[in-house]
């Protein structure tokens, strides 16, 4: 039995494909190279010459300001994208894993956002993303998941984490970080886990909200990564979100709410929501600073 990981040269598809190395799970893992997802006869082809078990759809338009100036590229990944897998998962009896966001809700409110709650979104990157849900679950409901996910960071990419550590790190001025944008900082690492164990599980196909738990602001995630590296604190100035004129509207409340993860599976396995985001990013910042030396190292020669 085979897993495909489409889209694993981002953050959460190196996850993936380092978690399944761990897990000892037989799978491929292809990118834009392999695979043009906009193309629903290139999908249906290579998907039925491999004949997955399972199909994680890691690859996504992630560029939320680029996105309202490019709809239609936006679409073609996000939503045209997502339908022509899961016509091929469909195809080959696969279970079909879908990625989502936290961009398809308003973000206006205090109260956690459940799976089932209106989905509103106020920009071109989260309307695409919100007909990426419905393409698959109008299409491939029966064996699909949807996992909504937000903040995401690790040792791989352009990530809000790395980019903190680079600055606390090389740097000795004053950091400016909006603390009224409220949300979920979550770690690719612990993500890539939650995915592999949900289906393994056998979980209730459906949406899930797939964030680490508790919740903080961008200001309050930047205070974690320097106090993990040692920086100073004192460096980082506390900006109201007017400061940063943003093509796309931010989010000022994403923080998901996590019921759907209550019911056991077919496998009488549970899985519980994913672990607190302070721990979380702490047992990653090893890995972070790591990939930021060697970073410089390289750009150094």
């Amino acid at each position: 039995m085979t897993w495909l990981v489409v889209g694993s040269g981002g953050q959460l598809g190196r996850a993936l494909c380092a978690a399944m190395e761990e897990h000892g799970i037989d799978f491929c893992a292809w990118g834009t190279k392999e695979l043009n997802i906009e193309s629903e006869v290139k999908c249906v082809e290579l998907i039925t010459s491999l004949k997955p078990s399972v199909i994680i759809n890691a690859a996504a338009w992630t560029d939320v300001d680029g996105a309202e100036f490019d709809r239609n590229r936006a679409h073609l990944v996000n939503t045209v994208g997502a339908l022509n897998l899961a016509v091929a998962a469909k195809a080959v009896g696969a279970v079909f894993v879908q990625l989502s966001t936290d961009y398809v809700f308003s973000g206006v409110g205090r109260r956690a956002w459940q799976e089932h709650d209106m989905r509103e979104p106020t920009t071109v990157y989260g309307v695409s993303k919100a007909a990426g849900e419905d393409a698959v679950l109008n299409e491939y409901a029966d064996h699909s998941y949807i996992f909504r996910t937000a903040w995401l960071y690790s040792p791989w990419g352009k990530n809000f984490a790395k980019s903190m550590t680079h600055l606390a790190l090389t740097g000795d001025g004053e950091v400016r970080v909006v603390t009224d944008q409220v949300g979920q900082p979550t770690s690719a690492i612990d993500l890539a886990e939650q995915i592999i164990h949900s289906v393994r599980a056998e979980l209730p196909f459906g949406i899930y909200h797939a964030t680490n738990s508790g919740q903080g602001s961008w200001f309050d995630f930047a205070i974690e990564v320097f106090n993990l590296t040692g920086a100073l604190v004192s460096r980082l100035i506390p900006v109201s979100s007017i400061e940063f004129d943003r093509p796309a509207k931010r989010p000022q409340y994403s923080v998901l709410g996590h019921k759907n993860w209550e019911s056991e599976g077919a496998s009488g396995t549970a899985v519980s929501p994913m672990r607190n985001w302070r721990v979380a990013l702490r047992e990653a910042m090893p890995k972070i600073v790591d990939a930021h030396l060697e970073e410089v190292r390289v750009a150094n020669g």
